[in-house]
């Protein structure tokens, strides 16, 4: 609504009132009731309490301005708050890579010196028991085994047969279940130690597929899939021919319609080394009962 304008107010009984809005004609301002003085109004002025405001306000938030420059250096310690971002994925790689090596080395070194610590101490009961984990370090595949062996090499069907297939392709492929048959195999035929793709399988070893290739202790391989074992030859030999599970397995490879790999040979030397993974366990325990 335009000021000076007239408004009409409705009323019943069709009757209207005609007001006019007060104050505009003569370019002078209507006064508010009981207010002092005579002629036009004027704008406000600032009191002199406001001013007062400004003068303490100003100091307050240049010293709250200057605290958080402090805080941020002292934070800081000397380096950039906003490093710049990585641009180039192989490199960052490359330095994480490098940073989990020297922790690795870390680790390695304060793991000597507990171990050199624990010697020296001189307890009985403590000797005692160390002396027991470094009989139980062997079995527990965390010492290095090498000696002659049986390795198998696992591999998926050739590309050719794989691109005639029309059907069912799973078993052109290598599975988990598949390289797990071969290493219970080779545990009956009496080894020593298993290594998978040169990884050394302990009982928390975990095998399984991912995608089109087989994860292994966390990491994922693609075919060729080796396998070898130190033990007596024969009896792995035995062993393996004695699996039924294998041998529907060696039937799939003389099938030249899936043609998957199947590859074994006597090593003189297989080395074995020493787990070095991590060697905690988490187990899941049952809930209690609720009467």
């Amino acid at each position: 609504m335009l000021l000076g304008a007239s408004a009409c107010v409705g009323i019943p009984g069709d009757t209207r009132l005609r007001a006019t809005l007060v104050g505009v004609s003569g370019g002078s301002h209507a006064r508010p009731s009981g207010s002092a003085g005579t002629g036009g109004s004027h704008r406000p002025r600032r009191t002199p309490s406001g001013r007062r405001w400004w003068r303490l306000g100003t100091p307050l938030v240049v010293l709250a301005c200057g605290s958080l420059f402090v805080v941020s250096w002292v934070n800081s310690d000397g380096t950039a708050l906003r490093p710049g971002r990585y641009t180039d994925l192989a490199s960052l790689v490359e330095e994480q890579a490098d940073s989990y090596a020297t922790l690795e080395d870390r680790v390695a070194d304060l793991s000597d010196e507990v171990t050199v610590l624990s010697k020296d101490l001189k307890d009985t009961r403590v000797n005692r028991f160390q002396q027991r984990v470094d009989d139980l370090k062997d079995p527990a595949g965390l010492v290095e085994r090498r000696g002659p062996g049986v390795t198998v090499t696992l591999t998926d069907a050739p590309e050719d047969v794989i691109n005639a297939t029309t059907g069912d392709i799973r078993p052109l492929h290598v599975h988990q279940q598949d390289i797990q048959a071969v290493v219970n195999a080779l545990w009956k035929g009496g080894a020593t130690a298993v290594t998978v793709q040169g990884q050394r399988v302990v009982s928390t070893t975990g095998i399984k597929c991912e995608g089109n290739a087989v994860q292994l202790q966390g990491v994922p391989y693609p075919p060729p899939y080796v396998i070898s074992a130190v033990g007596d030859q024969a009896a792995l030999l035995t062993a393996l021919d004695d699996d039924s599970y294998l041998a529907g397995y060696r039937e799939d490879s003389a099938d030249p319609d899936i043609s998957v790999g199947w590859d074994v040979k006597t090593e003189n030397i297989v080395v074995a080394p020493a787990y070095d993974g991590l060697t905690d366990v988490s187990y899941a325990t049952p809930l209690p009962t609720v009467d």
